[in-house]
Formats: structure tokens, C-alpha cells, sequence
């Protein structure tokens, strides 16, 4: 399954054959993994999916810190899929898995927790609708994405990503109620749950 792209930002998916930009370990210097991990707040033993995983660098890395939790790394493009399986197999960890979203229908309500790195730009309304449907009861997803209101020497253009009144308002539009906010160098982090009163998905 593709997902369809209305409401997305950037106008295009990402290229994977610029797959090397997302698994530069440099990224770290400006989005860490301990932050990130602090931000999740991944309950021990719990569900992390990594919505949008890329090359699945952040992913592998928390399965690295965090052994006691299942990681699960899923993706729509093949070719970015086939490279998470390979980093998986190289690295010989158990507590993480590579999927494609046709798997979707199978892990609704599993999730406890959800990163969405760089991805709210590129994610149209359906897939949204695919993040509140994953979260268990209670659980929250992390959407940390390239911030327009910073210079920055990388990432996308300024005008491909959202402000942070534009991605709060996104996400408010999806049943998506912001429980907390956070900051790094050239990216904004909210965490959110979904609203009860929606009553489905997009």
C-alpha cells in the first residue's frame, strides 16, 4: 500500500536515492538519540513504531539503548525497506523489525509509542489517520519535524516544511491533541494523543 499524499507539504516523496543523507550518523549531532529517547518516554517492555523510518538509523539506534522494547521500523518504499533489513541483519539485533505499510491493519492499536522524524511534511491526511489508529489507548505519538522558522545549513527547503503554528494546526485538523512541546537546533518536537471524541481516522 502507498499512501496518497493530500494535505502534505512537500510536494514529492523522498528521493531514495539519497538514502546516504539519512544514514549520515551527523544527524545525531542535531536531533540525539537521548533526546529523542527522553521525549518518547517508552514504556519498559513496550511498542515503539518508527513511522516513516528511512534508512531506519534512529530506529536501529534506539533498539540499540533500548533492548527491552520492540522496535518496529515501517516504511511505504521498498528500496528504503531493503536497506533497514540489511542494517538489521548486519547488526544482529533481535528487538527490531523492518515493515512495509500493507502490515498496517495488523499492528492497529498495538503501538505505545510513535516517532515521526521529518516526516510530517510528507505525510498526507490518510496517513495521519494510519498514526492515531497504531496508538493503544493512552499511547502518544513524537512528530519531530524540520522547523521553517529556523536557518539551517540542512534539510529540506523552508517552504517544503511547516512553521510551528502551521504543524500544531495540522495536527489539531488530524484528531491530534498536542500534550507537550519541545525544541531542538533546526527542529520543532510535539507530542501528542489522539482527541476521543474523533471517532475514526481520516
Amino acid at each position: 500500500m502507498t499512501h496518497e499524499r493530500h494535505g502534505a507539504k512537500q510536494p514529492n516523496r523522498f528521493d531514495p536515492a539519497r538514502a546516504a543523507i539519512l544514514d549520515d550518523p551527523a544527524r545525531f549531532a542535531y536531533v540525539p538519540p537521548d533526546a529523542l529517547l527522553a521525549l518518547l518516554e517508552i514504556p519498559p517492555g513496550g511498542t515503539l513504531v518508527d513511522f516513516g523510518t528511512g534508512t531506519g538509523l534512529y530506529a536501529l539506534e534506539i533498539a540499540r539503548r533500548r533492548p527491552d522494547v520492540r522496535v518496529i521500523a515501517l516504511d511505504e518504499q521498498p528500496q528504503m525497506l531493503a536497506h533497514v533489513r540489511e542494517a538489521i541483519a548486519r547488526c544482529g539485533l533481535g528487538n527490531i523489525e523492518a515493515v512495509a505499510s500493507d502490515a498496517l491493519a495488523g499492528l492497529a492499536g498495538s503501538a505505545d509509542r510513535i516517532l515521526a522524524l521529518n516526516v510530517l511534511h510528507e505525510l498526507g491526511d490518510q496517513a495521519l489517520g494510519d498514526v492515531r489508529s497504531l496508538l493503544v489507548d493512552g499511547g502518544t505519538a513524537a512528530f519531530v519535524d524540520w522547523n521553517a522558522d529556523v536557518e539551517r545549513p540542512v534539510g529540506p527547503p523552508r517552504d517544503h516544511v511547516y512553521d510551528v503554528a502551521d504543524a500544531a494546526a495540522r495536527l489539531a485538523a488530524a484528531g491530534l491533541r498536542i500534550v507537550s512541546r519541545g525544541t531542538f537546533a533546526y527542529h520543532y518536537a510535539f507530542v501528542v494523543t489522539p482527541i476521543a471524541s474523533r471517532s475514526a481516522p481520516f
